[in-house]
């Protein structure tokens, strides 16, 4: 329903970026050529070889533009990351424009100046362009233009999903009139704030009275049983029929819609990243944390000679947890506690008094400093920078049967930070909250998110009043 609209505007906006590019480009060019004196760097004359790779700019800018995501729905994106994949798929165009240049070309035969000049104006151009179409699709749907109506078929709350859906995504244009009862008796009078326009026996005459582009079935499974009757009404129609499925209430993770071999697969449950993605990831979690141990090295041996001094036993502290796919791993961190803190064999977890810690154990988890060596774990690929927060396989036990859906945070690698940790969830808060928390990551994640994570733990995440 959705999809076949938004392909539309898809091929308009394929449509809008390359006229942008070949506008920048040519925009550059006219610069560059024009006014040679503010170019001193650039060693190349001849504009003939200039014009030679317009076709890889021309080329290179929508490859880059589908590989951020330009090319997928942006209707539930904000301005701000659409703004940032645009400025992701200029970079990526210009080193690979550069990368292939510098080959085939070589080093005198391509124009700085222009590369330079088409980078920052195709980022312009696109991006506004892109803004501008937005401001239009929802002054012209606010007006009434091109509309398309629908009709629901059930008064559930898959059905009151749907409406509310549409009623969201207002900008593609769609809007329901009303919705069609599966039975006679307790019909409701209105579903969410449309009219239900009569029961599904009436169909061909509720459709010859209120016409519509679209019927979509939206029927919980206890209700399928009337649905080859309603089929057989409505192929009496031109309508056009979509069903919803009554499957995502039991969808965790990952849910979509794939094809095998002609064959539709609705996908409930499965890892929320792979691909490139896990590529781009890992390598932000390699380099972070060399930075990291590189930069604070004088630190951490500053702190592991102070662990070291102020009491006995080793300065590092392993513990066993749980990370991706529920593999056990040993988590490295300085020691705060004494040597004799689980004597007895039992697992607890830190409060707020704890009287195991030491001086400076008590100082170093207010600051989170005794987290750092967990960046080692980020090299080794146990971790990541950002995720869940990981658990002891003990408690593990214990959660996962009384918290719903605990253990797909696990469908992910954990985290030296995260998006409960910043929002204060640490320590003995709710562990039903920062399940919430960590799912709600899972399924939005994006490098943007992650940045956004590391920025806020930094400048303030560590100093949270449930660190002890």
């Amino acid at each position: 329903m959705l999809k076949r609209h938004n392909r539309f505007f898809v091929s308009l906006l394929f449509l809008h970026d390359v006229s942008m590019v070949v506008a920048a480009f040519s925009l550059a060019y006219y610069v560059r050529f024009s006014f040679p004196d503010f170019f001193p760097f650039d060693v190349m004359s001849d504009p003939k070889d200039a014009q030679q790779f317009f076709f890889v700019c021309l080329g290179a800018w929508p490859l880059a533009a589908q590989l951020a995501g330009l090319y997928r729905s942006q209707r539930t994106n904000s301005v701000t990351g659409e703004l940032y994949r645009i400025f992701r798929a200029s970079v990526t165009s210009i080193v690979a424009v550069v990368t292939f240049a510098y080959f085939f070309f070589g080093p005198q035969r391509f124009s700085r100046g222009v590369l330079l000049l088409f980078a920052f104006i195709s980022f312009v151009l696109v991006a506004g362009g892109r803004y501008s179409f937005r401001r239009f699709l929802r002054t012209m749907r606010a007006r009434g233009f091109n509309l398309r109506y629908l009709t629901v078929v059930g008064t559930g709350e898959l059905a009151r999903k749907v409406i509310r859906t549409v009623h969201d995504h207002s900008e593609l244009g769609l809007r329901v009139q009303g919705a069609i009862a599966t039975g006679r008796h307790g019909v409701p009078r209105r579903v969410e704030d449309v009219p239900v326009l009569g029961v599904v026996e009436d169909v061909a005459t509720i459709l010859r009275t209120h016409p519509c582009d679209q019927v979509v079935i939206a029927l919980p499974v206890t209700e399928l049983h009337a649905l080859k009757a309603l089929m057989d009404r409505l192929s009496l129609e031109t309508v056009d029929v979509r069903v919803v499925p009554d499957l995502y209430q039991y969808a965790t993770l990952g849910r979509g819609v794939e094809e095998f071999a002609g064959l539709p697969i609705i996908s409930l449950q499965d890892a929320p990243i792979y691909g490139w993605n896990s590529v781009l990831k890992r390598f932000f979690d390699v380099l972070f944390s060399t930075t990291v141990l590189v930069g604070l090295a004088p630190v951490l041996l500053l702190i592991a000679l102070i662990v070291k001094l102020s009491s006995k036993g080793p300065v590092l502290y392993l513990q066993e947890r749980m990370g991706l796919d529920g593999r056990v791993f040993s988590m490295y961190k300085f020691r705060t506690m004494r040597l004799d803190a689980e004597h007895d064999g039992q697992a607890r977890m830190a409060d707020r008094h704890d009287p195991r810690r030491t001086p400076i154990g008590s100082f170093l988890r207010t600051l989170s400093l005794d987290e750092l060596p967990q960046f080692v774990n980020v090299l080794k690929g146990d971790m990541s920078v950002v995720g869940p927060r990981p658990e002891r396989p003990s408690f593990i036990e214990d959660f996962k049967h009384q918290i719903p859906k605990y253990h797909l945070r696990h469908k992910m690698k954990a985290g030296v930070t995260g998006w409960a940790q910043i929002h204060g969830l640490r320590g003995q808060t709710s562990i039903a909250r920062r399940i919430e928390y960590d799912l709600y990551y899972i399924e939005h994640w994006s490098l943007m998110l992650d940045l956004k994570i590391v920025l806020r733990t930094i400048f303030g995440g560590f100093l949270s009043k449930n660190a002890y």
